[in-house]
């Protein structure tokens, strides 16, 4: 029987959704199973350029309804899809899941799509926008011309240089580096900056085209069928309709930007991890050792079963993200904590799941003929993409007093799968003021499931960090210690983790034992962080107490983890892509 928590292309019906989501995700998944496993690995392994792909996402108008807001689809008139155009988290999240499941090269040429988009719809030039929707609904794809070779995303030093030409527009100079679909993008949304104003108001987003004479592709920068390129503009005409931003407000843009497309990485790593599991655990349950099956070894059937609940987990956190994402407005903006912790503690779970599994199947795990090779390889990628695990752990930080010590009232955020836009996404506003951002109480998701003993157990913990945030915080001098810093960022983490899951688990009425098989993995992770704080070099003889302090053994139950065992074992042979 096909395990309800996960996705299973054989038993896919997305009916939460409209009837025209429903029919283009599962058209997605019908395009690469019919394709076959052969042809998707092999057009993987000879780096193959998407066009097929690409030709289908054109033909069944797959970009342009997913993103496309509807603001922007109204001067459309009557044409493909156009009442069910708009810029929706929920099903734009299906997606990300779908396309990391087959394969992340397609995943990345649709997410730097979203990450080139992010300029235009905040843009206030009706212009851009409209040919933006144009070019979508030609099937075109977009990139981000942020980075640079010589400064990464560090913007203030970019070397995009704007020329006035005296007729109100400029000529571009200057080269850009990484820049996914560079190679084919019809809209280049790239940051620059004018060399007639000194400091931020010089700040300029404008529209390039990849095919003008005066924008000239470098080459691939990787070894793959992703195309991240290096391309340089030398005198690119830039006319006033082609500037999406100018000044601070560029600028913001380009951090809004990274907001809305760092999103997209969660569940494209889930999609990952799911379709690597289905062949771990079915290669697993067949191999016979010593007259035994490998999954009758106690150790694999720990390591297949903390995989699961870890991807369980996962799914959980980003579904639950996902409501506060959409919910977000200008007097509520919790997801800017969500945000970054889908970014970099739910993409190195990922990690975790495919080195679990990956301990299992040994040798198996680098064989030309399967998924998981690749997937070992993409799940990488994913904790390096939109700013490091470091910048997003340093980046939570901002919030974890207000977090853990003063919650405030909110309405309860509600399961969001209306059809609805995301219009919000768009109008951010300025990228400042993180430290009065409020939240919730924390407390209420653990409360609800404080009958179950590792979750009873987890709570002692985040307690115990609650009080260390009150006595034993760094102080001003080892506020600059990072390497420190990044340790107790990893502790909050797992609070902020915990809850997310647990609220879904509530919502979705998660079966209990799978939760308490969980948390018994988050009290072992939080034992192992609080440890590494431990042995910090600036930790004060106080915070090596109270790391010490805050370690926990999980409570054991032997038949619990025998019945969640049961649903891994299950998975054996549940799942086979077509050849």
């Amino acid at each position: 029987m096909a395990d309800s928590l996960l996705f299973n292309p054989h038993t896919y019906d997305p009916a939460h959704f409209d009837a025209e989501t429903r029919r283009l995700l599962r058209a997605t998944v019908d395009w690469f199973e019919e394709r076959g496993k052969r042809q998707l690995i092999a057009d993987y392994r000879s780096r193959a350029w998407l066009a097929d792909f690409l030709a289908f996402s054109a033909k069944e108008g797959l970009f342009a309804t997913f993103l496309t807001p509807s603001s922007a689809a109204e001067g459309e008139g009557e044409g493909q899809g156009a009442g069910d155009k708009r810029w929706d988290t929920a099903r734009i999240a299906a997606l990300n899941e779908i396309l990391g499941f087959y394969g992340l090269d397609y995943w990345y040429a649709w997410q730097v799509t979203i990450l080139g988009l992010g300029p235009v719809w905040q843009s206030e030039n009706p212009a851009a926008r409209a040919r933006a929707a144009e070019l979508l609904s030609q099937g075109e794809v977009f990139a981000f011309g942020l980075s640079e070779k010589t400064h990464g995303a560090d913007i203030y030093s970019t070397d995009m240089l704007l020329e006035p030409d005296g007729n109100g527009g400029f000529r571009a100079t200057g080269s850009k580096y990484y820049i996914g679909n560079g190679n084919a993008a019809g809209l280049v949304s790239v940051f620059g900056r004018r060399t007639d104003v000194e400091g931020p108001d010089g700040y300029v987003f404008f529209a390039a085209d990849s095919r003008h004479e005066a924008y000239h592709l470098v080459k691939n920068v990787v070894d793959s069928s992703k195309y991240v390129s290096e391309f340089r503009l030398e005198g690119y005409p830039v006319a006033a309709e082609d500037v999406l931003h100018t000044g601070r407000a560029a600028f913001d843009a380009a951090l809004n930007t990274v907001n809305v497309g760092k999103f997209n990485l969660c569940t494209a790593s889930i999609g990952i991890c799911e379709h690597a599991m289905y062949e771990a655990v079915t290669h697993a349950h067949n191999r016979i050792l010593y007259g035994r099956p490998v999954t009758a070894f106690p150790h694999v059937r720990r390591e297949l079963t903390d995989a699961y609940v870890r991807l369980v987990g996962m799914k959980l956190f980003s579904d639950r993200a996902v409501d506060y994402f959409r919910s977000a407005g200008p007097d509520d903006r919790r997801y800017l904590l969500f945000n970054p912790m889908t970014k970099m503690k739910v993409t190195t779970e990922g990690e975790k799941v495919i080195d679990l599994m990956w301990d299992v199947i040994a040798a198996k795990g680098f064989e030309k003929d399967n998924y998981f090779a690749q997937a070992a390889v993409e799940i990488r990628g994913l904790p390096k993409l939109e700013g490091t695990v470091h910048v997003n752990l340093a980046l939570i930080l901002k919030f974890m007093r207000n977090h853990l010590l003063d919650p405030v009232a909110y309405e309860p955020v509600p399961t969001r799968l209306d059809a609805a836009d995301d219009a919000f996404l768009f109008r951010q506003g300025p990228a400042r003021g993180l430290g009065s951002v409020r939240f919730h109480d924390w407390r209420t998701a653990y409360d609800a499931y404080a009958h179950l003993p590792n979750v009873g157990r987890f709570r002692e913990q985040a307690d115990a960090l609650c009080a260390f945030v009150a006595t034993a915080a760094p102080d001003e001098e080892q506020s600059r210690d990072l390497d420190l810093l990044l340790a107790v960022g990893q502790l909050f983490a797992l609070v902020v983790h915990g809850q997310l899951v647990l609220e879904q688990a509530r919502l979705t009425e998660l079966d209990e034992d799978v939760l308490d098989e969980l948390f018994a993995v988050l009290v072992r992770d939080f034992s192992a962080h609080a440890v590494e704080l431990h042995g910090k070099d600036s930790a004060t003889d106080e915070q090596q107490r109270w790391s010490l302090g805050a370690v926990r053994r999980p409570v054991v139950d032997e038949a619990r983890s025998g019945r969640v065992w049961q649903r891994v074992e299950a998975l054996s042979g549940s799942y086979e892509m077509a050849p």
